[in-house]
């Protein structure tokens, strides 16, 4: 394995050398193996019986840094804010000539800690590594978990809790806070340079264009506005969207307070913590605009007004296109009629109204197509008369499709997931790993690797939740 150092050695104001603090007693507890052959690591007792999955050692070429940026926590300006408890180890150079970071998560103090302990829980950490694998399941862009270390530390949260470590990889975690970071210093040149930086790295194809900054830019908009229709489109509530946690590359980054939705309701807030709602589900495509014109403030120095409007106005025909495209496809349909739009929300309507779990619901209707009475999901509904006259006018919609009805089925099933990471079953993998057992931990990254699978349909997984797996509160301690 090759590791270089680009961002340390280009971007040293964004940075501080730091080394992890190991934890004690250290034990790697899981490996994602798929991952693992995708970068290429050898699978050697050697490599896995490392400590540098707990912060005790580096491998060859690793250079740990803390990485800095600012950014609008709940819509307030929080200032400087960091990797508090995170180490960039560098980032590995495929044979392709690709370059993935390296992150290790709950690596110790940083200077950006402030009052916190610079460590992570076994709970959190493994949340995180379901959450990212499920979404990359799912063909989300997304940060990927790697590897969950744990120890004999206890932290102290609510309660105390194992430590643990997470091992994280992504094309790069170029985050709107760093460039909210530069523009709130006053720091002009060094951000001139991030941004030539971004583009040189991820953007090449601009490099040589007069208005790169503003193509640029626009892209970085395209790119958020169809990561969170797609968000939108499985029923996904990140639940902390500030700016520090906004990927520029459209990576869906820093899972904390998530759910997968069970029962539809838009209004779902899934961060105890968020008391005004404003991370709610259905208000997620606001925030996305919201945070995209503070990072578009951070860049005024680098683009006109005007510039910056056109561009931000790329946000929603993007997100309509990604999320109505998606939900094209849910519902089976291949060409678009005016009255599409109608049919969903008044499915949604129903859904809602009686309570119908969202991910079932378009499940059993990928079964249900095409059949006169809607099968399963018809027993889902109570008012059978309201399902049925929607049922009647969704069929009357499929006779104008081009697509026959075995062809239509194996696109619902193949967009259509059988589960998806529900925060049950991510709590009861955690119980299970916090006794030494990942069995749980790892059936269900299995499954979730693979979610469309039609082997899953009737198995445990696939199940709604139990009343007390509604019921599990979330917040941002980790």
């Amino acid at each position: 394995m090759k590791f270089v150092h680009q961002w340390a050695n280009q971007l040293p104001e964004l940075c501080t050398e730091v080394m992890p603090t190991p934890l004690q007693e250290g034990r790697l507890l899981y490996l994602n193996r798929a991952l693992a052959d995708d970068l290429t690591l050898p699978a050697t007792e050697t490599l896995q019986n490392s400590s540098v999955w707990w912060g005790g050692e580096l491998l060859t070429g690793m250079r740990p840094v803390a990485q800095v940026y600012s950014g609008h926590q709940f819509g307030v300006w929080a200032g400087q804010l960091g990797d508090g408890r995170g180490l960039l180890l560098g980032e590995q150079k495929l044979a392709s000539g690709a370059k993935v970071d390296w992150h290790l998560k709950g690596a110790g103090k940083t200077p950006y800690s402030r009052m916190g302990d610079g460590r992570a829980v076994l709970r959190s950490t493994i949340r995180e590594f379901l959450a990212s694998e499920a979404m990359h399941g799912l063909g989300i862009p997304t940060t990927r978990a790697l590897s969950i270390a744990t120890g004999s530390d206890l932290v102290q949260r609510e309660v105390a809790e194992p430590g643990a470590m997470l091992i994280r990889t992504a094309e790069s975690h170029l985050r709107f806070g760093h460039f909210e970071h530069l523009f709130y210093r006053q720091q002009t040149d060094a951000l001139t340079k991030l941004a030539d930086y971004s583009i040189e790295n991820f953007w090449p194809e601009l490099q040589d264009q007069a208005d790169r900054y503003y193509l640029w830019f626009a892209d970085i908009v395209r790119r958020t506005a169809t990561m969170i229709g797609r968000w939108q489109s499985v029923g996904f509530a990140h639940g902390v969207m500030n700016t520090d946690n906004m990927s520029l590359l459209g990576l869906s980054l820093d899972y904390g307070p998530y759910a997968f939705m069970d029962d539809y309701n838009p209004e779902l807030i899934c961060n105890h913590s968020d008391y005004q709602g404003r991370y709610a589900f259905e208000n997620q495509p606001t925030v996305g605009l919201w945070n995209l014109n503070r990072l578009a403030h951070a860049l005024s120095g680098l683009l006109p007004m005007d510039k910056l409007k056109l561009a931000l106005k790329e946000y929603e025909p993007a997100l309509m296109a990604a999320w109505g495209e998606r939900m094209l496809a849910k519902l089976g349909l291949y060409d678009t009629h005016s009255q599409d739009n109608d049919l969903l929300i008044e499915l949604f309507t129903l859904m809602g109204r009686e309570k119908a779990d969202y991910t079932r619901t378009f499940r059993l209707l990928s079964y249900a197509a095409g059949r006169d009475k809607g099968g399963a999901l018809r027993d889902d509904f109570i008012d059978r008369a309201a399902f049925d006259s929607w049922f009647l006018r969704y069929q009357q919609r499929l006779e104008h499709e081009p697509m026959d009805s075995a062809a239509r089925q194996v696109r619902m099933l193949n967009e259509n997931p059988a589960i998806v990471l529900r925060n049950y079953l991510a709590q009861q993998a955690i119980v299970a790993a916090e006794k030494g057992d990942t069995t749980e931990l790892e059936a269900l990254h299995l499954a979730l690797q693979n979610p469309f699978a039609t082997q899953l349909d009737g198995s445990a997984l696939a199940n709604p939740p139990p009343e007390w797996g509604k019921r599990l509160t979330i917040s941002c301690s980790s």
